[in-house]
């Protein structure tokens, strides 16, 4: 007796899902997030498939197309299967209670700016993940390498924003930018736009050599900027790939002046960045700082990096209740409403 058919485009999907949280690359990523947007919706799937002519439909591959024939039989793919054996596991031990206490992300992209999948992917895989909202911080207008997003594309992504909301609530997608720290320590967006939004994550991704004083005062300023919630990636390291060495700054002023501002210090989850380092995030730590723990994903698949960060929260002996992205979304909203 045959076995019911797989659903092929959820088998796509769960395979780009796991590629891109094993941090895999892009190319390898997008042949399968392609074939999925070709069959989507097509009902014409197992008459290809009995035809051997699935590798016709443009965006479907011989790999993708050996995929999506073996989900139509009932099989779960090999090449899924393989992935589930290798890459289903945490993706870092340690942290476990900190990440079951995240009810959310407050840092992450989408294909409006540099990251790699629309809006409503990054929604789906949030929803996946059990997570109760998802912050989309694209790119501000300054770092062109990324896309960034003028005032009027941020206004643009308000709308949509506001429309996916009504489609799949009681989850919560909210408004945010990662704006730019500019070298006098101003924010790169428009104060009114910032006002809008729901949380903004301000990160240096400019002058990184600047020097220690320059610098500390440059972050000074943004941190206790009215808008800021959350200082991104402190240091701006790369520990991997392209590696970055730290920026310089006094820590000793920069942690103490978040924790009086109530401005949260990322714990950045990125395995390319895992910053700040260990040192810094206890001296974070000992000043009071608020932390918020965060994927920075650039995909769907690199949302699940938040354990990451977990693990670096609690060997370095974070309280959940200082972590603001443990908090109910209503109680995350009520404090950035109170920095404006």
């Amino acid at each position: 007796m045959a076995a019911d058919p797989r659903d092929p485009l959820a088998d796509l999907k769960r395979i780009a899902f796991l590629l891109e949280k094993a941090g895999e690359s892009t190319y390898r990523v997008k042949a399968f997030r392609s074939a999925a947007t070709a069959i989507a919706g097509r009902d014409d799937l197992a008459e290809r498939a009995t035809a051997g002519t699935l590798g016709e439909l443009r965006g479907v591959g011989e790999v993708t197309a050996r995929c999506i024939g073996e989900s139509l039989a009932g099989e779960e793919p090999v090449y899924l299967r393989r992935l589930e054996a290798t890459g289903g596991e945490p993706v870092a031990v340690g942290g476990e209670r900190i990440r079951a206490a995240l009810r959310g992300d407050c840092h992450s992209h989408t294909d409006a700016s540099d990251g790699g999948s629309p809006l409503v992917e990054m929604v789906s895989a949030a929803i996946d993940l059990g997570h109760d909202y998802l912050v989309i911080t694209d790119h501000s207008p300054r770092l062109t390498v990324a896309n960034g997003l003028s005032a009027e594309r941020l206004s643009k992504q308000l709308k949509q924003i506001a429309k996916v909301n009504e489609a799949v609530a009681p989850f919560r997608v909210l408004t945010g930018i990662e704006v730019d720290i500019l070298d006098d320590g101003s924010l790169d967006q428009q104060d009114e736009l910032l006002a809008q939004l729901d949380v903004v994550v301000a990160s240096v991704h400019s002058g990184l050599r600047m020097g220690r004083e320059q610098m500390t005062e440059r972050m000074l300023a943004a941190v206790q900027n009215p808008h800021t919630d959350i200082l991104g990636h402190c240091t701006g390291r790369k520990v991997k790939g392209k590696n970055r060495p730290e920026s310089e700054f006094d820590p000793a002023r920069i942690f103490p002046a978040c924790a009086s501002a109530g401005t949260a210090v990322e714990i950045n989850s990125r395995p390319d960045r895992l910053d700040p380092p260990k040192r810094l995030l206890r001296l974070a730590i000992e000043a009071g700082c608020l932390l918020s723990i965060d994927s920075d994903a650039h995909a769907p698949g690199q949302l699940d990096w938040q354990p990451y960060g977990c693990e670096r929260a609690a060997l370095s002996g974070a309280p959940v209740d200082h972590i603001v992205n443990t908090w109910p979304v209503d109680e995350l909203l009520a404090w950035t409403a109170g920095q404006r």
